[in-house]
């Protein structure tokens, strides 16, 4: 990995920070210009950009570099979260895990962005389920759904996997095991065990990358069916 100073990490986050160092290889560049934007690592002919959060800010960015690049995006989905409260002085105060886990189907929520795109023969998404702290900072009058507590940052514990989706089939393989073969989003939702709005988002992504299609209607509710896979 080349020790060059990037352009872009002078207001670079912990967690950013610590999954490009984690990601790069021997022989990577760091935070090189191409094509007009920065990029977060080089690996010969490849593009990765760490992204960990905001799929909706590469909309511009993907299409442009695909014309001429492959391209990786790299995306963090926490398994574990540690809640890490801090004083007024930086000390902590409390530290505790959070119940929710997270899991490999959560990145339909940012997905949503460019569903198309996994079908592109250049594109891949990468899924590092991790497990992270996230530490908040008190502030009367902010964040009044967490009482005043604001995320100030997070910080990467370790990597524990990775998925790799590079193909319509690869995304159709989170379904749930069980789902019948015409399904709706509500059946999905309880195959998930994850709100419908997750579902929704995930039977949005497949049905525009592909894997799924629309078969008919129950009610006013959508029945979809997997697509047939040709060689």
């Amino acid at each position: 990995m080349s020790d060059r100073p990037g352009v872009g990490t002078l207001r670079e986050k912990p967690l950013h920070a610590a999954l490009k160092r984690w990601y790069a290889e021997p022989g990577d560049l760091v935070e090189q210009p191409v094509d007009g934007f920065v990029i977060d690592l080089v690996r010969g002919d490849t593009l990765i950009e760490i992204q960990t959060r905001g799929f909706s800010s590469m909309k511009r960015k993907l299409p442009q570099l695909l014309d001429r690049h492959s391209v990786r995006v790299v995306h963090p989905i926490p398994l574990e979260k540690w809640i890490v409260r801090l004083g007024e002085g930086g000390e902590v105060i409390s530290r505790r895990r959070s119940p929710r886990r997270g899991a490999a189907v959560d990145l339909f929520s940012e997905l949503v962005s460019f569903p198309g795109l996994i079908a592109h023969p250049r594109f891949a998404l990468e899924v590092l389920l991790t497990r992270e702290e996230e530490l908040r900072r008190f502030e009367a009058g902010r964040a009044w759904r967490r009482r005043g507590w604001l995320v100030e940052e997070r910080r990467l514990i370790e990597v524990v996997d990775r998925l790799t989706f590079d193909s319509r089939e690869a995304l159709a393989g989170l379904l749930p095991d069980g789902i019948p073969q015409e399904f709706t989003t509500s059946d999905l939702a309880d195959g998930l065990r994850r709100p419908r709005r997750l579902a929704q988002q995930m039977a949005y992504c497949l049905r525009a990358a592909g894997a799924i299609a629309t078969v008919g209607k129950d009610g006013n509710t959508a029945v979809y069916a997997r697509t047939e896979v040709t060689s």
